[in-house]
């Protein structure tokens, strides 16, 4: 007997849900001002949903028509067993999945570029908000420039298109945005940035200060070079711009003062099993009890398409006033991003 075809994930607003971002844990060996706290309090492991588990949920969301995976933190490859993951989950490409992707931080990437590359990964997002070594050590707290500069060598060494991002701090990073683009230029990855977003509280970081307009960024490229808009979407809330001297592609995303809600095509899931409809809302539901209530998967498509149903037309992010409006509690690194 022929099993009837799955239907896909559509959203109350028609949008086919085709892009899962699953954070596989909390952790992080960096602690970036903007993301986590110094003394961050992480979560039971316990709590934490196994990579077996992990393998379970991506897999239900495969079978419901996600075509992008990517897998996010805290940093993702500090996860023990991670590659055995990746391993697994690569069975899918060319069955149902067009691309299995990752956001890292890079320091991890020199040990595993070349099996990323074997699982298929063909992609990975690297964020870098600075190129001066002693500037990425103050804004990551523990970090170190010349690993994560290895580890992008590796990633490229291994065939992976390496895309930086990079968030955009307003007396940070300002002075530096030529030498990022002509780095990236040189070096051959595409660049994004990335307005900075009212995520979590910090201490004694003020949001409002840290905030620089993408549309400030944007004419001040426009100072030295042509931009070119592009039509191109990649799947997720960037908008792109070709460089006619270099031929450079540029990403933006503005979720502050561009709501890209309308195409909005993903969903979050945060290590433990909660799933996030949108980032810039609480909104959210639990998979992990769905998960561990059965070994079928009836009960966790039954809770993925009750909370489809329940996605958002968009958010309410707005640094217009003063005051955050629609300012998340939770860290970053809760959501993976």
């Amino acid at each position: 007997m022929e099993h009837a075809p799955v239907m896909p994930l559509v959203d109350p607003f028609a949008r086919p849900i085709t892009y899962l971002r699953v954070s596989v844990t909390d952790r992080c060996d960096f602690r970036c001002l903007y993301c986590m706290s110094e003394h961050m309090q992480f979560l039971p492991k316990a709590d934490l949903l196994t990579l077996e588990e992990l393998d379970r949920l991506c897999s239900a969301f495969i079978g419901l028509g996600v075509r992008k995976l990517r897998i996010t933190g805290g940093e993702p490859l500090v996860r023990r067993g991670i590659m055995g993951f990746f391993r697994q989950i690569s069975r899918h490409l060319g069955q149902g999945l067009d691309e299995l992707t990752l956001t890292t931080n890079g320091s991890q990437l020199a040990r595993f570029a070349t099996e990323l590359a074997d699982c298929g990964v063909r992609r990975v997002n690297v964020s870098l908000d600075t190129l001066d070594a002693g500037k990425f050590t103050a804004v990551t707290r523990w970090g170190r420039l010349e690993q994560v500069l290895r580890g992008i060598e590796a990633a490229t060494a291994a065939g992976l298109r390496v895309k930086i991002n990079t968030v955009a701090l307003k007396g940070f990073n300002e002075a530096e945005l030529f030498d990022l683009v002509d780095w990236c230029g040189a070096e051959g990855h595409d660049l994004t940035f990335i307005e900075v977003m009212p995520m979590g509280e910090m201490e004694g970081e003020d949001r409002l200060d840290q905030y620089w307009p993408l549309s400030e960024l944007r004419a001040r490229l426009a100072e030295r070079f042509s931009l070119i808009d592009l039509a191109e979407r990649t799947g997720g809330p960037a908008r792109y711009v070709r460089l006619r001297e270099t031929g450079q592609k540029i990403g933006f995303i503005t979720p502050l003062t561009h709501n890209f809600c309308e195409s909005c095509n993903r969903v979050r899931v945060t290590c433990t099993g909660e799933l996030f409809m949108c980032l810039g809302q609480e909104d959210r539901a639990d998979l992990r009890a769905p998960l561990r209530a059965s070994e079928e998967d009836g009960m966790l498509r039954a809770a993925i398409r009750a909370a489809i149903a329940r996605k958002p037309k968009g958010h309410d992010f707005d640094y217009s006033r003063q005051r955050v409006a629609g300012q998340m509690s939770r860290h970053m690194s809760h959501t993976g991003g």
